[in-house]
């Protein structure tokens, strides 16, 4: 029984920053002209889903959907010409496909990032990808996890999760699978280390390692 490997896309297969900068400020612009939201503040959030995000950011909850809304429909513009795949990730899929069956798990909008991952021409790769709108709850909560070992019908005991954050690793843990966490992303291996030891420095070397467990 070949293993199911689930990736996460931000931080562990591709770089979107960009667009996600872009798109946030675009939003705040659009419904009040904030200029105090650095950078900074921003992409220590991300990984988190949008709701999250603005909510970090002082946005009262009142307006948090007109942002959210406004955020997706620039994003969906800018998106294939402002992410990157991360280096060795194509490498990374293409080898994990050759052992285990593969799916995404993303908290960006699934549509948008099926999108994205056929733009790249990776896609055919994925048996799922579940995404913010498929599940009531968002990563760390198990239910993405979960959803896609059900449409999979796969078992957690061969189940892994490659991620890069905090998020990653606390809902494979919840959802009882094993996995690997990147440095490659937006939490560094201090924060990392908080939830795990086995870090690799990027999705392609968390493949092989996954490869040589069996």
């Amino acid at each position: 029984m070949k293993p199911i490997i689930l990736f996460d896309l931000d931080g562990t297969l591709i770089d979107s920053t960009e667009a996600i900068l872009e798109s946030f400020h675009h939003s705040l612009h659009t419904h009040g002209n904030r200029t105090d939201v650095s950078d900074t503040m921003v992409t220590s959030q991300i990984g988190h889903p949008l709701e999250v995000m603005f909510s970090a950011v002082g946005i009262d909850p009142s307006m948090i959907d007109a942002h959210v809304s406004t955020y997706k429909l620039f994003y969906r513009e800018i998106a294939r010409q402002k992410t990157l795949l991360l280096p060795d990730a194509s490498t990374a899929i293409r080898e994990a496909s050759a052992f285990a069956r593969l799916g995404i798990v993303t908290t960006k909008t699934g549509l948008y990032s099926r999108e994205l991952m056929e733009h790249f021409e990776l896609m055919e790769y994925f048996e799922v990808l579940i995404g913010r709108e498929h599940v009531e709850n968002p990563k760390p909560h198990p239910e993405p996890i979960w959803t896609a070992l059900e449409q999979m019908s796969g078992k957690r005991e061969t189940a892994w999760m490659i991620g890069d954050t905090r998020l990653d690793i606390e809902a494979a843990k919840r959802a009882g699978i094993e996995s690997v966490a990147v440095s490659c992303g937006y939490d560094n291996k201090e924060q990392l280390l908080t939830l795990t030891d086995i870090i690799k420095p990027n999705a392609l070397e968390a493949v092989r390692y996954i490869a040589k467990r069996g």
